[in-house]
């Protein structure tokens, strides 16, 4: 009996033993992972790691992509060359009139020839007369010239009775040479004896070329062998600067320029400035075209002039009149002479025009000469003015 007892103990124990061992295993099954958490689309996305090496922060300091060693060598460092302007070799000024003779002559033929079929005639009459003064009157020769020119004509042919084509030619030539003036000092001044650079003002109303002629004055002085600062002082002509500086870099002249619409007075007095820094012989200034009728503007004009002398003296101011307008430049002239002391003419578009007598009008009007005139529109069409050239094309060969 106590052995059964015993047997039923043991197998109980054991009973149990094992229901603990399947409870305890039951218990350790790991349980499935919980599905992942929805992403925060409001926070910002997390650096990428690589490995354990991202999880430590690096103190070494980074290196920069000039010392990181790249295969084949280090990068070749590229930079974008800008075009250089190719300067140019400016015609030599010497003859140049000359050798523009015939685009001269072709515009001016009817002056010269007209007066030698008059004057060629057997009997000068009151009325031929009249009409060699018509011709005059009309190539904008002026009255009083024209009045002195046909008095001296009429005495002149009186004495020497018979009359060849040649003696009429060389008559009318010396007359002509006479009103012009051949004793005159045509030199555009631009080299003072006591100091660098010579200050050079060009001016004039809008539409005569003014800016153009500054830039292609400028080629005259490098060929000649000065050297060139530009003051583009026309701020109120958004492409003046633009223009101008393209005219200097042709030939290696620095522009200075100011602010579109900026004070003109103070690009002048820095265009002076840098010329004196540069050491350049010619500092030469484009103003604005002013209207001859704009009190305000022709003011302001006397300001570049007053600010400029606060350098030194004006050498120069060049008055840039188109021929075209005839007895209208006149009135043009004598108000920019009333506001600046102008020294000098250039006559442009005087190819253009078959009234050459402009010339001597508007010397008889300002009392001053005409050194530079245009004939074309060639980079190299502006030439100084040669009184005997200039009359040999009036009157042909």
């Amino acid at each position: 009996m106590e052995t059964v007892i015993l047997a039923v103990i043991i197998a109980v124990v054991v009973l149990g033993v094992l229901g603990g061992l399947v409870v305890g295993s039951r218990r350790k099954k790991s349980l499935p992972p919980p599905p992942p958490a929805a992403p925060d689309i409001t926070a910002p996305p997390a650096e990428p790691h690589v490995g354990d090496e991202a999880e430590t922060p690096r103190d070494e300091p980074r290196r920069t992509i000039e010392e990181v060693d790249l295969p084949g060598g280090p990068a070749p460092v590229v930079v974008e060359e800008l075009p250089v302007p190719e300067i140019e070799i400016p015609e030599p000024t010497a003859g140049r009139l000359v050798r523009l003779r015939a685009r001269l002559s072709r515009s001016q033929n009817a002056l010269g020839k007209g007066l030698l079929t008059l004057l060629s005639r057997e009997h000068l009459d009151d009325e031929t007369w009249e009409e060699i003064e018509d011709i005059l009157l009309t190539a904008d020769v002026g009255v009083q010239p024209t009045t002195e020119l046909v008095d001296r004509l009429r005495e002149r042919v009186r004495v020497l009775g018979t009359r060849t084509p040649d003696e009429l030619r060389g008559l009318l030539r010396e007359e002509l040479l006479n009103l012009i003036g051949t004793d005159v000092d045509r030199v555009v001044k631009t080299e003072p004896a006591d100091r660098k650079p010579g200050i050079v003002m060009v001016v004039g109303v809008n539409g005569t070329g003014k800016t153009t002629t500054t830039g292609k004055l400028a080629r005259v002085l490098v060929a000649d062998g000065r050297t060139v600062v530009l003051g583009a002082a026309d701020t109120f002509r958004a492409a003046a600067a633009d223009q101008l500086q393209t005219w200097g870099e042709r030939v290696g002249a620095y522009t200075v320029r100011g602010p579109e619409a900026g004070d003109p007075a103070s690009v002048a007095f820095d265009a002076v400035k840098e010329g004196k820094e540069m050491g350049v012989d010619v500092v030469l200034i484009d103003t604005a075209g002013r209207l001859h009728t704009k009190t305000g503007l022709m003011d302001e004009l006397g300001k570049v002039k007053r600010v400029v002398e606060k350098h030194a003296p004006l050498d120069e101011v060049l008055l840039v009149l188109d021929a075209t307008t005839g007895q209208n430049g006149l009135v043009q002239a004598r108000v920019f002479a009333e506001v600046v002391d102008i020294t000098g003419i250039v006559l442009t578009k005087l190819d253009g025009t078959a009234k050459g007598g402009i010339v001597i009008a508007v010397q008889r009007e300002l009392g001053v000469p005409v050194k530079l005139v245009g004939l074309g529109e060639g980079a190299d069409d502006l030439a100084p003015f040669e009184p005997e050239a200039f009359v040999d094309a009036l009157i042909g060969d």
